[in-house]
C-alpha cells in the first residue's frame, strides 16, 4: 500500500478488531475519547485507556478522533469557549496517554454563513488557538476535519495560515465533502498541500451514513484519480464501526486498486 490504512477499534469486540488490523497491517483510530460521557467519568476514562494500552501496541502509527459535539473554539460565548477548549485538552490527553501520532477534530463552522463578522473571527480565533495548543501538546498532531462545510476554501485558509506550525494539517473526509459540499475532488485538489490523513466510507448521497466503501454512490474511481494526481501519500481510516463493513471495505478497495491500495 501507498499510506498507511486505519480501522476503528470495537471495544467489545478488541480481540477481533486487533486481529483484523493485524491482518491487514492496519492501525487504529480510537473513536471514544469524543463521548462527552466517557470524558467526564474519570475511572470510566482511566479504564479505557488502560484497556488499550494493553494491547501492547507502540501507538505512533495510531489516531484519535477528539470531541466535536457543539465544540466550538471560536464562541464569542466565553463560557463556551473554555468549555470546548477544556473538551479538546480531554482529547489531547488521552492521545498522549496513548502514544498516538495525531488526533482528529472538526472545523465548527456554520455552513452557508459567511457574514465577515463571523468568518473573519473564526479564522482568527481558530490561528490561535491551535497554534497554542499544539505548542502545549509538542508531540502529537492536530489534523482538522471538515464536516457540514459547503466548500474547502476556508479550510484551506486555516491550513495556510498554520503552515508554519508542521503539527498542523487537515483530514478529508471524502463522504462530508460529498453529501454537505460540492464536487468532492475540487476538496482533493483545494486542500491537496495539506491532507495528511483521509476519512473513507460510502453513503446513499443525501446522508453521512457511515455505509462499507462500494456499498453506496460514491464514485470510488474518480476518488482515486483525483487522490493520485495529487501525489498524496497519507493515511487513510476506514470510517466505520462494524468489523464486517470495515472487511468488505478494504476487500472492496484492495481489488479495484482504490487508493491507499
Amino acid at each position: 500500500m501507498t499510506g498507511t490504512i486505519s480501522l476503528i477499534p470495537d471495544p467489545k469486540r478488541l480481540e477481533e478488531s486487533c486481529a483484523l488490523a493485524e491482518e491487514w497491517d492496519a492501525g487504529f483510530e480510537y473513536n471514544d475519547f469524543y463521548e462527552p460521557a466517557l470524558l467526564d467519568d474519570p475511572v470510566r476514562l482511566r479504564e479505557r485507556i488502560a484497556r488499550y494500552r494493553a494491547l501492547g501496541r507502540s501507538g505512533r502509527g495510531d489516531t484519535l478522533h477528539g470531541a466535536f459535539f457543539d465544540v466550538t473554539v471560536h464562541s464569542r460565548d466565553g463560557q463556551i469557549r473554555a468549555l470546548s477548549e477544556h473538551r479538546v485538552r480531554q482529547s489531547m490527553d488521552a492521545a498522549q496517554s496513548l502514544g498516538v501520532r495525531a488526533v482528529v477534530f472538526h472545523t465548527g463552522l456554520i455552513p452557508n454563513y459567511y457574514d465577515k463578522l463571523y468568518s473573519g473571527p473564526w479564522l482568527e480565533d481558530n490561528f490561535r488557538f491551535w497554534t497554542k495548543l499544539c505548542a502545549e501538546y509538542p508531540g502529537i498532531e492536530v489534523w482538522m476535519e471538515n464536516m457540514f462545510d459547503r466548500e474547502p476554501e476556508r479550510l484551506a485558509e486555516l491550513a495556510g495560515a498554520m503552515r508554519d506550525v508542521p503539527q498542523f494539517g487537515v483530514c478529508l473526509d471524502y463522504a462530508h465533502a460529498s453529501v454537505f459540499g460540492e464536487e468532492p475532488g475540487a476538496w482533493i485538489r483545494t486542500l491537496a498541500p495539506y491532507i495528511r490523513h483521509l476519512h473513507l466510507n460510502d453513503n446513499d448521497g443525501r446522508a453521512d451514513r457511515h455505509d462499507a466503501v462500494g456499498d453506496g454512490v460514491t464514485n470510488w474511481a474518480d476518488f482515486d484519480r483525483e487522490i493520485r494526481a495529487a501525489g498524496l501519500r497519507c493515511s487513510a481510516l476506514i470510517e466505520t464501526r462494524s468489523l464486517e463493513k470495515q472487511r468488505r471495505s478494504l476487500q472492496f478497495m484492495r481489488e479495484r486498486r482504490i487508493y491507499p491500495f
